[in-house]
């Protein structure tokens, strides 16, 4: 079996990464979208952050849910269904009619990014042999670059040819369905089927659920901050006067940093352990944010370049380390870091958006710089489970 391999499982691994490529490429496109958003129907910045919140409500409610499921059953259900609904609903945002609508669109590409993000990251773990959190860091670089791919995409077909244009978008993501329904096989399971939901919990966080909050509570930190300046960094930056374009490749070099630093981060922690990663990526977030406020001119693109660097980088390990800890219930935990994690941090959005309707934009997003540097006292507590896992 490939999970007993020490060598990962190279073509099965890309095939999980073209997935999360797919269904992330259409998530991406709603923050670039949004000053068109606010232009269109009028938003204030508190409706600005329920966009953002209510697309990380959806998965809150649904990651931990399919996590379950995907640990108790063999099914390309969620796995290819997910990114269809994504690809299907998020392309309509362009011709929603109102803000429920729109609303409504977004929601459901939502509730399709978190059905297929849970159980394709419990399959990395299958396939990946005995280099995890490098696998782990490529799976995570397929969404990091359709954030970084996909707002140059969107922000250029609505600005040449406008937001009615959108729904044409889709024909590129049922293309690449297509190939995915032929090379990717049925998850395994994890022996889970004859427990219920909080027995199937109870047996995989067993002995270990201490270190999976600790880790939970960093990244829901982690994910607020991310969150925060992703949704609001257009809004800013259209306010002091940059184009569609120009935003959607600030968003993109953000992205696509990150992709890259998680690659590297992945990479460096299977040798050194975690916890060095996480010490200097959340100290050196907060400066890198700072930066990224205060820059001007072509200069953006290289504090964007930066910030994504450090914000981004943690993420692959949060889910990794997780996996590790509880193996039994890889998609499960995954769903708890990928989807639990996330869509708390990101139910936050709309009090970014609320405060800043009450004081500044850029107040706002100044005072959420610190709360990366506070959680580097939270880490010292964070298990190290690679260094153990490489001298069995």
């Amino acid at each position: 079996m490939e999970e007993s391999n020490n060598n990962a499982n190279l073509r099965i691994i890309l095939g999980l990464t073209l997935i999360h490529f797919t269904g992330d490429f259409y998530n991406s496109f709603i923050n670039p979208l949004l000053p068109v958003f606010v232009d269109t129907f009028s938003l204030s910045l508190t409706r600005v952050g329920l966009i953002s919140g209510i697309s990380r409500l959806f998965a809150f409610i649904v990651q931990p849910t399919v996590g379950y499921l995907a640990d108790r059953y063999r099914t390309r259900f969620f796995i290819l269904g997910g990114p269809l609904l994504a690809i299907v609903f998020i392309s309509l945002v362009g011709i929603a009619p109102g803000f429920s609508i729109l609303l409504a669109f977004i929601a459901m590409g939502s509730i399709g990014s978190a059905m297929f993000h849970p159980s394709v990251a419990g399959m990395v773990s299958t396939y990946a042999g005995r280099h995890l959190g490098f696998s782990m860091s490529i799976f995570n670089m397929g969404g990091t670059l359709a954030f970084g791919i996909g707002p140059l995409f969107i922000t250029y077909i609505v600005g040449s040819y406008g937001l009615r244009t959108t729904p044409y978008t889709m024909i590129l993501g049922l293309m690449l369905m297509v190939l995915l329904f032929k090379i990717i096989p049925p998850p395994h399971g994890e022996g889970l089927r004859n427990l219920g939901f909080m027995r199937s919990l109870k047996e995989i966080l067993e002995g270990v659920w201490k270190a999976i909050a600790l880790i939970w509570v960093v990244m829901v930190l982690r994910a607020y901050v991310s969150v925060s300046f992703s949704t609001f960094i257009p809004v800013l930056y259209a306010q002091k006067g940059y184009s569609l374009v120009a935003i959607g490749a600030v968003i993109s070099v953000l992205s696509v940093s990150g992709a890259l630093s998680g690659l590297l981060a992945g990479h460096l922690a299977d040798r050194i352990g975690y916890k060095p990663i996480f010490y200097c990526a959340q100290a050196l977030s907060m400066p890198s944010l700072i930066l990224l406020l205060y820059t001007s001119g072509y200069w953006v693109y290289a504090s964007a370049a930066i910030a994504g660097l450090f914000i981004m980088a943690t993420l692959p390990l949060g889910v990794a380390m997780a996996q590790e800890l509880a193996p039994r219930g890889r998609s499960m935990v995954s769903s708890l870091m990928m989807g639990l994690a996330f869509g708390t941090g990101g139910m936050m959005a709309p009090i970014t958006g609320k405060l800043a309707d009450i004081f500044s934009l850029h107040s706002v997003l100044l005072s959420l710089t610190i709360l990366p540097l506070l959680t580097t006292g939270l880490i010292r507590f964070l298990p190290e489970t690679t260094k153990r896992r490489l001298t069995l």
